[in-house]
């Protein structure tokens, strides 16, 4: 199956900052692959429609080949203590 690791801090501190009245689609920061991530290219945190949004390309480890690629988008739970 493979596996792979990737960061969620630049995520968490995009989540942190006060982003309201920012258009769809600004690009809070961008992460680059490097040895310390399994990142097979540069992913952007994004602002869009009023949440925090990672869009990237893991490159599997453990195997001969592959890849894996995933959105994050950080959802406030009702009632949870959040950040």
């Amino acid at each position: 199956m493979g596996d792979a690791e990737f960061e969620i801090g630049p995520l968490v501190n995009a989540v942190k900052m006060s982003l309201e009245g920012l258009p769809n689609g600004t690009i809070i920061t961008k992460v680059q692959p490097s040895r310390q991530n399994c990142l097979s290219q540069e992913s952007c945190i994004i602002w869009n429609n009023g949440t925090v949004v990672q869009d990237m390309f893991l490159r599997l480890r453990n195997v001969e080949t592959g890849e894996v690629e995933l959105q994050l988008e950080w959802i406030h739970v009702p009632g949870s203590r959040g950040l």
